[in-house]
């Protein structure tokens, strides 16, 4: 198979590959940007594999008038910039010794051996410059399977990095097939490995678990979490029930995939915290964790959170309940998120001041939001 697309072809991708060829080193595009060329879905950044050392890598770079910067240079890895893309470069690498769930990792030169050290099949994809695909662990069968497979031992694979845990259930949610389920061996390993994510940084989890929950349908792949004690292992008193539901209704509506908004569908203590979200996100979280669970009228709903977030607890509010989402709510939302309270402090000064002014100030914008947003300024006072 021979992949083709502007990516590849692109004058400065050419211009990396060229830089190590030219030297007599191998250049390979790997991973992400193979396996989605050939999925035909988007290629954002591209990865690329060689038998260069880290410091060739540098050298060479500079030499064709490329930008390296040591990212990841421990770990053989230069970003290359060339034109203002950033094209990760890393050196092969290959187990030298292993003992018990480690492994001594050295630079190497064999492609199949860097091949192994990958966490799926699938990721394990490799392309020439000239897109010439390469597949030594037969990646490309379980791709077209749409089968997320661990390459070799996945309990080995595991101990790596536990992350892997979870990518194993993110990438299931954005490339795996459904109907298949997912593969008994990974699920057990998985299983059997759940103190590993105990020590893995928050924001590494955070970051991973946002991207579950992008995927067009992750609640299969969140189900099988849950099965196997990940999901409570990760955020404790969560729960996938309301997950599909929702996802359900996101389709019937047209409305995008939104983590959040599917994080507060799962519940959870301490989710904020335990994912560290931005200041951001955890307002919104808490904001939908609080209308969606509420029952103040949609109407109510759209005049105090907006359209958006109002629209958001409603598509909650039903997935948890296991109602329809009722169009006359919708239509509600609409008109308050509209709605703009006609009365002002200074209209009931100097009759009201202090305590007094912000109770009636209440009562009356409770009288107007109970009427429909109907009653005037004139009406109300």
């Amino acid at each position: 198979m021979k992949l083709a697309g502007d990516w590849i072809m692109a004058p400065a991708t050419q211009a990396v590959c060229t830089a190590l060829t030219g030297a007599g080193y191998a250049a390979f595009f790997v991973g992400g940007c193979v396996r989605n060329a050939i999925m035909g879905v988007p290629v954002d950044d591209i990865d690329m594999a060689t038998d260069a050392p880290p410091d060739a890598v540098m050298r060479l770079a500079r030499e064709a008038g490329l930008k390296p910067v040591p990212t990841g240079i421990d770990h053989g890895t230069i970003t290359v910039v060339s034109d203002g893309k950033p094209h990760e470069v890393t050196t092969f690498r290959e187990d030298v010794d292993t003992f018990g769930r480690h492994a001594e990792v050295a630079f190497g030169s064999d492609l199949e051996a860097d091949a192994r050290r990958r966490d799926f099949t699938m990721n394990a994809l490799y392309a020439s410059p000239d897109g010439t695909v390469i597949d030594p662990l037969g990646g490309m069968d379980d791709l077209a399977a749409r089968r997320v497979r661990f390459i070799g031992d996945a309990e080995a694979r595991i101990a790596e990095d536990y992350l892997r845990i979870l990518r194993f259930f993110r990438f299931h949610a954005h490339y795996g097939a459904p109907e298949s389920g997912l593969d008994r061996q990974a699920l057990a390993a998985c299983a059997a490995n759940l103190d590993g994510l105990d020590g893995l940084s928050r924001e590494r989890v955070g970051a991973e678990m946002r991207k579950l929950l992008s995927a067009p349908d992750p609640a299969p792949a969140v189900a099988a979490m849950q099965a196997a004690n990940v999901l409570t292992r990760v955020l404790p008193g969560s729960d996938a029930r309301a997950l599909a539901p929702l996802v359900h209704l996101e389709d019937e509506t047209t409305t995008p995939p939104d983590a959040m908004r599917r994080l507060a569908a799962l519940g959870g203590e301490d989710t904020p915290e335990r994912l560290r979200l931005s200041r951001a996100d955890t307002k919104r979280l808490g904001h939908l964790r609080e209308a969606g669970t509420g029952s103040i009228g949609a109407g109510e709903l759209g005049y105090r959170y907006g359209q958006d977030t109002g629209r958001d607890a409603l598509l909650l509010r039903a997935a948890l309940s296991g109602h329809v989402l009722d169009p006359d709510n919708l239509a509600a939302l609409d008109r308050g998120a509209r709605a703009r309270f006609p009365v002002k402090a200074n209209d009931l000064k100097p009759d009201y001041s202090g305590p007094a002014l912000g109770q009636r100030l209440r009562e009356l914008e409770s009288r107007w939001i109970a009427s429909g947003f109907t009653l005037t300024r004139a009406d109300l006072l």
